[in-house]
């Protein structure tokens, strides 16, 4: 969408288009948070992903407070791309974190919170985009 809001197609072939947005939470929101786990996306084969510099600008709109966050993009191939959106707009949705779980260079395990997600269709079958805090 050329006004920076994500879309994706779901299992009956409906197309959802909705706009990721980050709100202040309240402390009761801040308990929540800190008492339901959050959601994973795990990455069970492959190589350690690689993190880039979005080219969008309105990456820049996940910075709060003081000090700007490291937002990275990621490219995964995956079987069930439109299925991996819902589940991530799901958690954020009953007020839920959703994380990329990988293992790093040295094959420990990271976490890394996912702010944005969508699936591509390509020649090579379906791609997830992941934009993600990375320290």
């Amino acid at each position: 969408m050329a006004d920076g809001g994500l879309s994706f197609a779901t299992a009956r072939n409906r197309s959802v288009e909705f706009r990721v947005t980050r709100v202040a939470v309240g402390p009761i929101m801040r308990r929540m948070y800190e008492t339901t786990p959050p959601e994973k996306i795990t990455i069970i084969e492959g190589p350690t992903p690689t993190f880039e510099t979005p080219p969008e600008t309105w990456a820049l709109s996940f910075s709060e407070g003081p000090s700007l966050p490291r937002v990275a993009v990621t490219r995964l191939r995956t079987f069930n791309g439109p299925a991996l959106v819902e589940r991530c707009w799901k958690a954020w949705n009953s007020g839920r974190a959703c994380n990329l779980e990988f293992r790093n260079e040295e094959g420990l395990t990271q976490e890394a919170p996912i702010v944005a997600v969508r699936a591509v269709e390509t020649q090579d079958g379906q791609v997830l985009l992941l934009h993600v805090r990375v320290e």
